[in-house]
């Protein structure tokens, strides 16, 4: 059972809580950096409006009650007193107020997406179902700017105005993953973290690999796109560990 019962005073307490839970699991598999990197969640319908880590945070102590809630059409919001991250206010902000489709970002520097996104060529081959998932549904950005500070991410989001493309291959700098919920998000983020890990092995071994044709690539993200509720049921059970262990990232 959680810790606490949803808060009276707080809008959006569910999104607030599976949040909350994706962040406590970034960081207990290692896919945070220090205190930097940053998941959004919109929760309006035109997804103007999103909640946000606070500035500077440690991803294991995050919890629901920490999220900032902002408003990308907002030209004020870094002048506030809890203003967020100016990096975080620049890529979501900028994806929040540009892309619609967009409910859930989560970005990361994680290890072996950010080796992959090291390479000339940044590109994911199908070598296996995990790779295959992102087949054709990846777009690598070629042309890193620095920071994302509010110009370099409005370029960012430029990139993913196809709804299709659902990750964002951030070249020198790292990924973005995006989707319809924060469960379909996380699941996205942890299956390409594993995806990068076997492409980057499998060239670490010298050998050619054994890239599965397009076709047969494209039907296997097809059918793990379709499969039944595979995204909540892998982030329902990260919940229940975190719950049983009394976590307060629902507090």
């Amino acid at each position: 059972m959680r810790a606490t019962e949803p808060r009276s005073d707080m809008d959006h307490w569910q999104e607030r809580v599976d949040l909350a839970a994706a962040f406590r699991w970034t960081a207990r598999l290692n896919m945070h950096e220090a205190v930097a990197n940053h998941f959004s969640l919109a929760v309006n319908d035109g997804g103007t409006r999103f909640l946000i880590n606070p500035d500077q945070m440690h991803f294991s102590r995050i919890r629901a009650s920490d999220l900032l809630l902002l408003d990308a059409n907002d030209p004020d919001t870094l002048k506030g007193p809890n203003a967020p991250d100016p990096t975080a206010w620049g890529l979501h902000g900028s994806l929040h107020r540009r892309c619609p489709h967009i409910r859930c970002a989560m970005h990361v520097h994680s290890i072996f997406a950010t080796v992959l996104a090291s390479l000339a060529d940044s590109t994911l081959p199908p070598i296996d179902q995990n790779t295959a998932t992102f087949f054709d549904r990846y777009v690598i950005d070629e042309n890193f700017g620095g920071l994302a500070f509010e110009d370099e991410g409005e370029r960012c989001a430029r990139l993913l105005d196809d709804p299709k493309k659902k990750t964002l291959i951030m070249g020198n700098h790292g990924v973005l993953v995006t989707g319809g919920s924060v469960a379909e998000t996380f699941n996205r983020l942890y299956y390409f973290e594993r995806a990068a890990e076997t492409c980057i092995r499998a060239l670490q071994t010298g050998r050619p690999l054994r890239v599965i044709p397009d076709e047969i690539a494209e039907r296997t993200a097809r059918q793990i796109e379709t499969y039944p509720g595979q995204a909540e049921r892998h982030f329902a059970e990260l919940k229940l560990i975190l719950d049983a262990e009394g976590s307060d990232y629902a507090s």
